[in-house]
Order: structure tokens, then C-alpha cells, then sequence
């Protein structure tokens, strides 16, 4: 039998692990189990990109994300789900996008952000095109009848 030697955490860390694999498959793990699994589930990434996560992480607390695996659980369903295909996605500079806000408030316009003036927009063209394809059926009906 091998000993390896692990601090504290990674001790409390990898008995919850065992726990939770326990509890998963109803039946009696070991520690080389959890660290198998644990191999099997982890995605190695750069330091200096675990920095970046952790000091984004830190300084945009309002946002929610309490641990790194967490924000990155987030951006991976994120991802998932722009790469299905099911909604576009538009960039607009922030500063634009916070322009665009401001002018929504000044000008008093009938809408609370440009999120739904947007949905307006692309809501009002949907309904003109409509009317514009019954329009041009129409029209070609009356030509072929000519």
C-alpha cells in the first residue's frame, strides 16, 4: 500500500469527495476513487488565467460568484449555450450600450432599458415584414392573373 501525504484541506476536500461518490453510486468508496474521479472531472488551466478569474472574481463581488469553480460552472453554461445556436449574440461597446441608456432616460422614451427598446425594434420590423410578404403575395397572385 502507497502512503500519500496531503495537508488539512485537501484531506477535508477529498473526504467530502469520497462522501458525495459514496452517496452517488450507494456504495462504499475509496480515497483512490476520489482522486480518480476527481482526476477525471478537472480541467487544468493556466495560472495566470486563475488570476484573472480570482481578481474578476473579487473585484465584481455584486455579481455573486463566490469561488472560481463556480464562475467557471457559469461561463461553460454560458458558452454551452451561445454555441447551441437557439439565440444570437450582439456586442455593443459598454460605453454605447451605457449611452444608449442615458438617452432612453433623457429623451423619455416609452421604454425602461435598450434591452426592450431593442425588443421593440426587432418586434416592430418582424410585424412590417410580415405585412410586406403578404403584400408581395398578393401582388404576384394579381400579375399571374394577368
Amino acid at each position: 500500500m502507497k502512503t500519500l501525504r496531503v495537508s488539512d484541506d485537501a484531506h477535508q476536500r477529498l473526504t467530502a469527495l469520497l462522501g458525495e461518490l459514496t452517496a452517488q453510486k450507494m456504495r462504499m468508496q475509496t480515497y483512490t476513487d476520489a482522486i480518480k474521479s476527481l482526476l477525471s472531472q478537472s480541467v487544468i488551466l493556466p495560472p495566470e488565467v486563475l488570476a484573472e478569474i480570482e481578481g474578476f472574481i473579487e473585484e465584481n463581488k455584486h455579481l455573486g460568484f463566490t469561488t472560481r469553480e463556480e464562475f467557471i460552472r457559469d461561463a461553460v453554461r454560458w458558452r454551452l449555450h451561445l454555441l447551441r445556436e437557439k439565440y444570437e449574440y450582439i456586442e455593443i461597446p459598454k460605453e454605447e450600450f451605457e449611452k444608449a441608456q442615458q438617452a432612453i432616460k433623457d429623451i423619455e422614451m416609452p421604454f425602461q432599458s435598450v434591452n426592450a427598446f431593442i425588443d421593440q425594434q426587432i418586434r416592430t420590423l418582424l410585424e412590417k415584414h410580415v405585412e410586406w410578404v403578404k403584400q408581395k403575395e398578393e401582388y404576384e397572385k394579381r400579375r399571374r392573373k394577368k
